[in-house]
C-alpha cells in the first residue's frame, strides 16, 4: 500500500499545493517514512512489469505470427510453449547476471574508493570541494560541509560514490529474487496469448475464435501492465497504458504480417 506520506508529497507536487506539501513533511514520522518508503516503491515491481511485459508480447507475437500463417493450433501451442520456457528461462538469466554485475562493480568501485579514503583522505577531501563547488557552493562552505561529512569515513566514501561516480546501490534487492520474480511474470503473462488454445484444446468447440480471444485478453493484460508501469515511471497512468499497448501491438503486427507474407513457405 502506497505509503501516505509520499502519496501526499506527489498529490501536493501536481497541485503545487504548497500548504499540502507542508503538511506531508512531518519530521515526526520520518523515521517511519524511511523505513516503509523503500518497501512502497515495491523492490521488485521492475522485475514483474517488464517481464510481464516482454512475456506477453513476445508470446503474443508468435501467436500472431503462427496465425498470419496460417498455421495449425497445435503448432502454434508447441512454439508459444516453447517460446515461453526458453525466453522466460533467458529473460531470468539476463536479469540475474546483470544485477550482480552491477551489485559487484559497485562494491568493486566502494572498496576502491575506501582505500583511497584510507590512503590519501587529503586528495579525496579536495575531490568532494571541487565537486560541490562546481555545484555552486563556495570554496568555504564546501569545506566546511566536506569536513562534516569526513568525521564519519562510511558516509564520505558513499558520498564519493554518489557524487563523483554517480552510483546508488540497492542493497537490499537480491539478483536471484530479482531472476526469479522476472521468470514468474514472464511465464504468467506470457501464457494469457494461448491461454484461449490451451482452453480449446482441453475442451475442444468451447471457443469459436481463439486468435480473437487472444487478442483481446493480450490487450487487457498490457493496459494493466502499462498502469502498473505508472507506478515507477511517474507518468500518467493513461499514457504509460496506451504506450505500452502501442508497443505490444506493434510487435504483434509485425509477426502477424511476417507470418502472413512467409504462409507460402509452410
Amino acid at each position: 500500500m502506497m505509503n501516505n506520506k509520499l502519496k501526499g508529497m506527489r498529490k501536493a507536487y501536481k497541485k503545487k499545493d504548497v500548504k499540502a506539501m507542508i503538511k506531508s513533511h512531518n519530521i515526526g514520522d520520518l523515521k517511519k517514512f524511511e523505513a516503509s518508503h523503500h518497501h512502497y516503491e515495491g523492490r521488485y515491481l521492475k522485475s514483474i512489469v517488464y517481464g510481464g511485459l516482454d512475456g506477453i508480447i513476445t508470446t503474443f507475437a508468435v501467436v500472431a505470427g503462427v496465425a498470419g500463417a496460417s498455421l495449425s493450433s497445435g503448432i502454434l501451442l508447441i512454439l508459444g510453449l516453447a517460446n515461453l520456457v526458453a525466453d522466460g528461462i533467458s529473460m531470468a538469466v539476463g536479469d540475474y547476471l546483470s544485477s550482480k554485475a552491477e551489485r559487484d562493480f559497485y562494491s568493486t568501485e566502494k572498496e576502491r574508493e575506501k582505500w583511497e579514503a584510507r590512503n590519501y583522505p587529503k586528495g579525496e577531501k579536495q575531490e568532494m570541494i571541487e565537486i560541490y563547488m562546481k555545484r555552486g557552493l563556495s570554496r568555504q562552505d564546501a569545506q566546511r560541509l566536506v569536513n562534516i561529512i569526513s568525521k564519519k569515513k562510511n558516509l564520505l566514501v558513499d558520498e564519493m560514490m554518489i557524487e563523483e561516480l554517480r552510483m546508488i546501490n540497492d542493497v537490499k534487492s537480491s539478483p536471484a529474487k530479482n531472476a526469479v520474480t522476472t521468470f514468474i511474470s514472464f511465464f504468467i503473462f506470457g501464457l494469457i496469448p494461448v491461454s484461449a488454445y490451451i482452453t480449446d484444446l482441453i475442451f475442444p468447440g468451447t471457443i469459436k475464435n481463439p486468435f480473437l480471444f487472444a487478442i483481446i485478453l493480450t490487450i487487457i493484460a498490457l493496459l494493466l501492465l502499462g498502469i502498473a508501469k505508472f507506478k515507477f515511471t511517474r507518468k500518467h497512468w493513461i499514457r504509460s497504458a496506451l504506450e505500452t499497448l502501442i508497443i505490444g501491438g506493434l510487435a504483434a503486427g509485425v509477426a502477424y504480417l511476417v507470418g502472413y507474407l512467409l504462409s507460402g513457405l509452410a
